[in-house]
């Protein structure tokens, strides 16, 4: 069997059988593909050690960040390992195959006072009763409150949302569905929404389950989601943000406000708590910098 036939079946086996979200499977077929690039698409039998660490290398050398480098490595070792298993291969050359360690990047958050004046100025412009502005108030406001994922908040149905418990399902990574709840501001920004601005947009498409729409009345997708989230957040905050700052920024504010580890992982839908983990790091920044602002002997 050549290269590319079995990575494509790899691809199937990951979409079909275990039920990995799109973009995953999109990422360990493009990693797939790259590799076919490389090293050409030879017999899989003929594949070997060698042939691995050329790949990584060349992918080394025209600058692929550690966290790229660090995937593909996942994406080839669980594809000869699938290979293997499947007895498409006698023995697995990706065995000994080392991923580059991974350095370990903080993520962006806002500050709380910053999120404060974002919201208290979309909920302003709100107030005018323009469709989109209503929308846009209520995304961000959920994005926030709940420290969705993009794809989560665009997957949502208006039947997702329980409005007398303050509840949201969503359907995370792997099919995984969870509860979320969001506080009385994101209430009052989806009541708003739901009351006045996603029937006028509706109303121009042809009828959507969706939560979240467009102008044009269709389901809001994930580009369309970072570019209200980059309009509206961006000019206060000072930088370049999209959606997963406001979760990343969410999940700090909760740590930072004393909620413990483990409800942090529930609500962020983390799968372990190593995850999770790393926004005790940001936290442990923001304390130490008001350390050296503000303590006499710092």
């Amino acid at each position: 069997m050549r290269l590319s036939e079995a990575a494509d079946a790899y691809a199937r086996e990951l979409a079909d059988v275990r039920r990995l979200s799109a973009a995953t499977v999109r990422a360990y077929a493009g990693d797939l593909r790259d590799l076919v690039a490389v090293i050409g698409d030879r017999d899989l039998a003929d594949v070997d050690l060698e042939h691995l660490r050329e790949w990584l290398w060349t992918a080394t050398r025209r600058g692929d960040a550690r966290a790229t480098l660090a995937r593909r490595t996942a994406a080839v070792r669980g594809f000869f390992a699938w290979a293997r298993q499947t007895a498409r291969l006698e023995v697995d050359p990706a065995l000994r195959l080392v991923a580059p360690r991974r350095g370990r990047s903080l993520p962006k958050v806002a500050t709380a006072p910053a999120m404060t004046a974002v919201l208290t100025d979309a909920e302003t412009r709100a107030h005018g009763g323009d469709a989109i502005a209503l929308r846009d108030a209520a995304l961000v406001e959920l994005l926030y409150a709940s420290a969705l994922r993009v794809s989560e908040l665009c997957g949502t149905d208006v039947d997702d949302i329980d409005r007398e418990r303050r509840t949201v399902r969503v359907v995370g990574k792997g099919s995984k569905e969870r509860v979320v709840p969001y506080g009385a501001p994101a209430a009052h920004a989806l009541d708003a929404y739901l009351a006045r601005g996603r029937s006028v947009l509706v109303g121009r498409g042809s009828g959507t389950a969706a939560l979240f729409v467009g102008a044009r009345g269709a389901r809001l997708g994930a580009r369309s989601a970072y570019d209200v989230v980059s309009r509206v957040v961006s000019p206060t905050v000072g930088q370049s943000v999209g959606p997963h700052t406001l979760r990343h920024s969410a999940a700090t504010h909760l740590l930072d406000g004393g909620a413990d580890l483990r409800t942090v992982q529930e609500m962020l839908g983390h799968a372990s708590l190593g995850t999770t983990q790393i926004y005790t790091h940001v936290s442990a920044e923001r304390l130490a910098a008001a350390y050296r602002q503000a303590h006499p002997r710092a």
